[in-house]
């Protein structure tokens, strides 16, 4: 990407939005291993620069669907991160009353229709909800974000055939992180790849680097445009890596530590940072915009940790009877 043309305004607001997220995971992280917060927590530290470029591009109208290592993306659409942090924390007062936790996270009210636990199950999901917004006549796109463990599932292929077929207004998002859980994908993974998958079913692909968010935002609100305008399913391929390991428990010992090391270097923080300052805003201006994000988080924190447990007739609401077995 020209860096001359860059929006400073806007990198700026893309650095708040994923120190936001940065301290929302160190959070969560620090609950999890505290043990205040329960179950699995899967953190996305090192991938804030595609949630922030993608969903920069994205209206409240618009719908998003996420994965089990959802923060980011939830954050990045507008959610409120107290109400977030009190579903980690299985809080009444969280989005969705305490009862989805990390993995199950969702707030219909900005359109984020939910996290899965379920590798690439996300993906029908998303292409159902674009379906419906066809047949609705509405105007609002689909934002499905997976990993690239997920492209050697059936979903993927049956989700992105139907959305081809169909026409649908989705934009499809693959966070190439290297990893599905603890294996190299590049090793389960025949032929050249997810994008190449894509184009294969007719969906135009872009690779960009996941680390550098101006190129994310670049390649996001082209393809935004594309799908606004009629031009059907578009597929990003966001090349990344996540700096912790699978769950917050996980050390990844399975990755050598000079690799970790040499990833480090290209932290999507500091990457924008480094953009940041060249342009001419004082470092103290952004270390300035982290303590505001950490500050956020805390009161975030103390609030969601003073909200009440949920009623126990909640656990009842919301739950599918499917009736005695046969």
């Amino acid at each position: 990407m020209t860096r001359a043309n860059i929006d400073v305004e806007r990198l700026r607001e893309h650095f708040r939005t994923m120190a936001r997220i940065r301290a929302f995971e160190e959070a969560a992280e620090a609950g999890q291993k505290s043990g205040e917060i329960r179950g699995a927590v899967h953190l996305s530290v090192g991938q804030e620069a595609v949630a922030s470029g993608i969903c920069a591009n994205l209206r409240r109208s618009d719908y998003l669907v996420s994965t089990h290592r959802g923060h980011g993306h939830t954050i990045a659409k507008g959610a409120d991160v107290t109400a977030m942090m009190a579903e980690l924390l299985g809080k009444a007062g969280g989005t969705c009353q305490g009862k989805g936790g990390s993995m199950h996270i969702a707030d219909f009210s900005i359109g984020m229709l939910g996290a899965n636990g379920v590798v690439g199950a996300g993906i029908p999901i998303a292409a159902g909800a674009a379906h419906a917004v066809k047949l609705r006549g509405g105007s609002e796109i689909v934002a499905c974000f997976f990993g690239d463990g997920a492209v050697n599932r059936g979903p993927f292929l049956e989700g992105l055939n139907w959305a081809r077929i169909y026409d649908l207004p989705i934009l499809f998002i693959c966070e190439d992180n290297g990893f599905a859980a603890t294996t190299r994908t590049r090793s389960l993974t025949g032929g050249p790849g997810p994008a190449a998958r894509a184009e294969a079913l007719g969906i135009p692909a872009r690779i960009v680097d996941g680390n550098a968010v101006e190129e994310v935002d670049a390649a996001a609100a082209e393809r935004v445009t594309r799908i606004r305008e009629g031009g059907g399913p578009q597929f990003i391929l966001a090349q990344t890596y996540r700096l912790k390991g699978h769950t917050a428990h996980d050390p990844a010992t399975y990755r050598p530590a000079a690799e970790v090391e040499e990833k480090q270097r290209r932290d999507p923080i500091e990457l924008c940072r480094e953009t940041l300052l060249l342009r001419g805003v004082p470092a103290a201006a952004l270390a300035a915009d982290e303590a505001a994000a950490r500050v956020e988080i805390a009161a975030a924190v103390a609030a969601a940790r003073a909200q009440p447990w949920g009623d126990e007739s909640l656990a009842w609401r919301d739950v599918q009877d499917m009736g005695a077995p046969a």
